[in-house]
């Protein structure tokens, strides 16, 4: 057998990494989750050879103070939680600690950071998961977050990914379930020094269907709201005229967090069936609020699948609140 070696920081670090960034769009879900938890209001998302080469995200969120900074970059290192115990009550978006610390291990990193107590604002270098220097100077209130020339150091990796019209394509999706999921929230998306998507964080929703959707859509939209216990759903569920032949349209979200769930998704067909033809699916625009502690978010490395304490009473409530709609 051969012999077992512990291996070195830099070779976890990217290990790690492959876990939590497999493309572009990762790095863009991290760093728009992390500007949404900032209590950011606007926030703007800049993507050139779909996100190979560079992404840009600028927030006017709270900042990092000086002292947090590199400390931000360290593995497991979170402001959201303190102990095992909160895993179960998080309400943020991201909470594992590893976020920055991936991405800084895969791409050359800057950092540019103003609170708002701050004269100054700080800029941060850090490339390979090497810090390449901090130094003061002037910002507005918030964060830009630039990552360079993704996986440089992990050509394996590269050459995973697919051509940059299908990561650009993956990275516009993306933010645009995270604008959907968060109505108050201006979002802008560029794409190549295109603007793609902007929206107007007016907190209205059907607006904001008109803003990704059209008019199609919007003029085809059912509301929703329902309190079962201890779910609340509200949202649009279209008229089954606006089916489409895949579940690219069936949208919904879990205590502002964009999820997949295959109890929410049968419910949702099932109450459909009877107004639907075969291999269509429908439009659906929801927002569940569910007390936490009835949620395990942490399944999955990626965080998109979730598992309810009681799957029964969340399938009854949505199939109940979509048929009565409909």
């Amino acid at each position: 057998m051969a012999n077992i070696t512990v291996l070195d920081q830099n070779t976890i670090n990217k290990i790690a990494a492959g876990e939590v960034i497999e493309r572009p769009a990762s790095v863009v879900k991290e760093l728009l989750e992390n500007a949404i938890d900032a209590q950011a209001t606007a926030v703007t998302i800049e993507i050139k050879e779909g996100g190979t080469t560079l992404i840009r995200v600028t927030d006017n969120g709270c900042g990092i103070p000086k002292d947090q900074i590199s400390l931000a970059f360290l593995r497991h290192a979170t402001s959201k939680i303190k102990s095992v115990e909160d895993l179960f009550t998080v309400s943020s978006l991201g909470f594992r600690g590893e976020a920055l610390a991936s991405i800084a291990a895969v791409a050359q990193v800057e950092l540019i950071t103003k609170t708002g107590d701050s004269l100054t604002g700080f800029r941060y270098q850090i490339e390979g998961g090497t810090e390449r220097g901090l130094e003061e100077v002037g910002a507005p209130d918030g964060t830009t977050f630039i990552a360079r020339n993704l996986f440089y150091n992990t050509p394996a990796r590269k050459k995973f990914l697919k051509r940059p019209v299908t990561e650009g394509a993956y990275v516009a999706d993306l933010v645009e379930k995270i604008a959907l999921s968060h109505p108050e929230i201006s979002i802008r998306f560029i794409q190549n020094n295109q603007n793609k998507l902007y929206t107007s964080g007016n907190h209205n929703l059907r607006d904001l269907v008109y803003t990704v959707y059209g008019r199609e859509v919007t003029a085809n939209l059912l509301p929703i709201d329902v309190q079962a216990q201890d779910i609340k759903v509200s949202g649009f569920i279209g008229k089954p005229l606006i089916a489409r032949g895949n579940r690219n349209y069936e949208n919904y979200f879990i205590n502002g967090r964009y999820i997949k769930s295959s109890i929410i998704s049968r419910a949702i067909e099932e109450a459909y069936k009877p107004y639907m033809m075969q291999h269509k699916y429908p439009f659906t625009l929801l927002h569940f609020s569910i007390e936490p502690e009835f949620l395990d978010v942490n399944v999955h490395p990626t965080k998109m699948e979730l598992r309810f304490r009681d799957g029964e009473l969340m399938f009854k409530t949505v199939l109940n609140a979509v048929g009565e709609a409909l």
